[in-house]
């Protein structure tokens, strides 16, 4: 093998004067340029900008995939250069295995049929949540990770080879010192046997320092202005992280609408589904009461039958006959908008107050609301108690 033995022993030694000068730098035996104050704002912000874009991108990553060794997979396979495979979600596995219950259990039966409906909507949980963690990683944490991977290590190598000039520069004018140092007291105290001879010898190492250092100097300030763009390029990063946060935000809001929505859709047809939330139509024990038999009667619920009164034709009618309990009525707040899905149940509107009630024996997910003059069923899900 053929080796450059003087480039070799030039790089050594260039190795060794800047180790020298940094241990001195650190012991305070040996002078430092400083850069000005502005740089040193430059060079704070861009480190600020690196640490905290590393915080929030492992921790978006840890929002769209909370599973540790699914993300270990994910890094892998990206530094392998190889694709990921695809995964199904949580909401996705959650509906396959809702829907195989209902299969084993009876899809006929009401906990197989409200099984189905609510692995549909996981399913589709499942599909949104596929698409927001697509969308987030595409606008969000690739603009993140390219910062990291590309511009920061850019800047990171100039920053190291700034570092390097300063401690050539510094080294130089320290031996210029030293130079001159020399000289002057070869000056002041000379040698008579060989006076000539040494000050020619000294003022020509003073000379050489000084060419060193003039080489030295222009080096620093080339690489200094070099480095300074490069840093005030942060700016523009900021305005590129910015438009990607506002982009993250928008497919967040986005997913979150869609989730609202499906749960929302699969709330009411849960309300409406006969037979889902029927459980035995007579209370285990008479209720006690201290009422009067008359007050008894008057109280006393109709048979309720599929969806937890009477059939809507008679419900109405009997809703409207039946007194609310001299004790027990709540004022609620209704959350959401619901519609009626026939006579028996009263339409709601979001933010208003309905006074509620409920009657013995009647499904627990209802409550009997009323709004003036109108009367019906409001499910339970649909509101907030508030006294």
């Amino acid at each position: 093998m053929d080796f450059n033995m003087k480039k070799l022993a030039s790089d050594a030694g260039i190795f060794f004067t800047r180790a020298v000068q940094f241990t001195e730098e650190k012991f305070g035996q040996a002078e430092k340029t400083e850069l000005d104050a502005h740089f040193e704002n430059l060079l704070a912000r861009a480190d600020s900008t690196k640490n905290w874009t590393e915080r929030i991108l492992r921790q978006t990553e840890v929002l769209l995939q909370p599973n540790p060794s699914a993300r270990v997979e994910e890094f892998l396979y990206e530094k392998l250069d190889r694709k990921v495979p695809s995964r199904v979600t949580n909401g996705e596995l959650l509906a396959q295995y809702m829907a195989e219950a209902a299969s084993e259990l009876g899809p006929s039966t009401p906990y197989g049929k409200t099984l189905i409906k609510v692995s549909e909507a996981e399913k589709r949980l499942g599909a949104a949540e596929r698409d927001f963690i697509h969308t987030a990683s595409l606008s969000f944490l690739t603009p993140l990770r390219n910062f990291l991977e590309g511009d920061w290590k850019t800047i990171s190598k100039e920053r190291r080879l700034l570092q390097n000039r300063r401690l050539d520069l510094d080294a130089c004018k320290a031996r210029l010192k030293k130079a001159k140092a020399a000289e002057a007291k070869a000056t002041t105290v000379p040698d008579f046997q060989e006076t000539r001879p040494r000050n020619y010898i000294l003022s020509a190492s003073a000379s050489a320092a000084e060419q060193e250092l003039r080489v030295a100097q222009t080096e620093f300030d080339r690489q200094a202005e070099v480095t300074r763009l490069l840093l005030e390029g942060i700016s523009s990063t900021h305005v590129n992280h910015l438009r990607c946060l506002h982009e993250f935000v928008k497919s967040q809001t986005t997913y979150y609408a869609q989730c609202y929505r499906h749960m929302l859709d699969l709330q009411k047809q849960l309300g409406r589904f006969p037979g889902t939330f029927v459980g035995t139509t007579e209370p285990a024990s008479p209720p006690l009461s201290s009422t009067s038999p008359t007050t008894t009667a008057a109280t006393m619920p109709v048979v309720p039958t599929g969806a937890g009164l009477s059939p809507p034709e008679e419900a109405a009618l009997c809703l409207e006959e039946v007194a609310p309990p001299a004790s027990g009525t709540r004022k609620a707040r209704v959350l959401y908008d619901y519609e009626a899905a026939d006579s028996s149940e009263l339409a709601l509107l979001a933010d208003e107050l309905i006074t509620v009630y409920s009657l013995p024996g009647m499904d627990p997910d209802w409550l009997i609301g009323e709004r003036g003059n109108k009367k019906g069923k409001v499910p339970v899900t649909y509101l907030e108690l508030l006294s």
